[in-house]
């Protein structure tokens, strides 16, 4: 039964390198497997009992409900140009500076990964935007898609984040399990509350670095990053006004939605419709809004949540196959003979997860090797908290590691054609090295992660 659950793994994982749709793969080849473990009597088909169970539970998911409301405050606010607008005026402000141009873009990303947390969008939009202006200004070619890659991928960690409403239910359902495997009949639950506090200090932890980098950068190589000359520079009153008029929408946006979650206000979902409205009434403040806006966004919105839900519902049918093959006990085993504990079976797991990143999507691995390997982990005393923080962070770099990074895919669809392939390669290695640097930083010290939800708790 164990060989077939690795069976069953190891299919899966090549059919998802022929680009096939994630969610029919995972459920075909996990119904294709109960098949042949049934005619050979290796497979219990009363698992597949469990299944409408399942599908029920998905539909009414109250946290589920917050993915297609906050993807749609996230298309919505694309659509209102604040990242054209916000990009200009904090490039006035930054310009004077080497490297200016570059912390511009990276503050930008921050902001807009804090008010739309979609990545495409936004690594598309910036690379429209800044990519043109930081090559015409001198920018290494190398840093200048380096840094629109990375900082387009903050939407990974920084809330309200897709990936953080999804990895908060599955290891919320991995935490129950863990406890109910332990003996405690009375678990203790874990919100997508408390992952969004848990990432705050995490996101800007990697905005610290990424700056950092950018400086001494700037530093050492004064002509990859130049400085836009004074005298096309107009700092004055007049642009400190612009600069307020565009960062007070947004940021008000932003604490408006987090501040409503983190003060215990407002549910992730709840705080997602209040941001998905807020983004209506910020198009329509900068005329940005018509019928035919509304009409585009919804269908995005629909695109990119049936999509997320139908691997979801795959990945439910993959779990309850993979476990009636006894997967979980085959993989349990393996990790409780591994040296080292606890922190020796999370370091394994997160060095897959991150070899993993160079070949699948963020989804497929959260939907795929969070539930096998989660409930173990938590059985084993690793916080949840601490966990999915570094889930996240792991995953993020999923979109910046060559060759399928998806970041890269994204940037290269729009970059001229003087670009090269091997350019954003290589721009985005330094900024994987630092992210393998705060993932490392909050292994050694968890209460980067676990200090602010225990201190809002209190």
């Amino acid at each position: 039964m164990e060989w077939m659950a690795l069976g069953l793994f190891i299919t899966v994982f090549l059919l998802l390198l022929t680009g096939y749709p994630v969610a029919f793969i995972l459920a075909g080849t996990a119904l294709l497997y109960a098949g042949i473990g049934t005619l050979n009597e290796t497979f219990d088909s009363a698992f597949l009992e469990a299944l409408p169970n399942r599908l029920f539970g998905i539909m009414m998911n109250q946290t589920l409900i917050a993915v297609p409301l906050f993807v749609f405050m996230g298309v919505m606010l694309e659509r209102s140009r604040i990242a054209e607008n916000l990009l200009e005026t904090m490039a006035m402000l930054f310009g004077s500076m080497r490297g200016g141009i570059g912390i511009s873009v990276t503050l930008v990303g921050m902001l807009l990964a804090a008010s739309t947390g979609i990545v495409g969008a936004t690594v598309v939009t910036m690379g429209l935007l800044s990519l043109p202006t930081m090559l015409k200004r001198g920018y290494d070619p190398r840093i200048a898609t380096g840094t629109i890659c990375a900082s387009g991928t903050l939407g990974q960690i920084i809330p309200p984040s897709i990936i953080l409403i999804l990895l908060g239910d599955v290891l919320s359902s991995a935490y129950q399990q863990a406890q109910l495997d332990m003996g405690i009949f009375s678990p203790e639950t874990l919100s997508v509350d408390d992952l969004f506090i848990g990432a705050l200090i995490p996101g800007l932890l990697l905005v610290f670095l990424y700056i950092t980098y950018l400086l001494m950068t700037a530093w050492l190589k004064p002509e990859s990053m130049p400085a836009i000359p004074k005298h096309e520079l107009q700092i004055n009153d007049e642009l400190k006004q612009q600069v307020l008029k565009q960062l007070i929408p947004p940021v008000t946006l932003i604490v408006i939605v987090l501040g409503s979650i983190i003060a215990g206000l407002a549910t992730p979902t709840e705080a997602a419709a209040v941001g998905a409205m807020g983004a209506i009434l910020m198009a329509i403040q900068r005329k940005q809004f018509n019928l035919q806006i509304l009409r585009d966004v919804m269908q995005s919105t629909a695109r990119v949540s049936s999509m997320v839900f139908m691997i979801l519902i795959g990945a439910s049918i993959f779990a309850l196959v993979f476990r009636g093959f006894e997967g979980d006990e085959l993989v349990q085993g393996l990790l409780s003979d591994l040296p080292g504990g606890p922190y020796g079976a999370l370091f394994i797991v997160m060095l897959v997860m991150f070899l993993l990143g160079f070949v699948l999507d963020f989804i497929e691995i959260t939907f795929v090797v969070v539930p096998i390997v989660g409930p173990i982990l938590l059985a084993m005393g690793i916080d949840p908290v601490w966990l999915g923080i570094l889930i996240a962070i792991n995953l993020q770099t999923s979109f910046l590691t060559p060759p399928f990074g998806f970041a890269l895919f994204y940037l290269r669809g729009i970059a001229p054609a003087s670009i090269k392939t091997t350019d954003i390669y290589k721009g985005v290695i330094p900024f994987i090295i630092i992210q393998l640097i705060a993932l490392a930083t909050i292994a050694f010290w968890p209460g980067l992660a676990t200090w602010l939800p225990a201190q809002l708790a209190n």
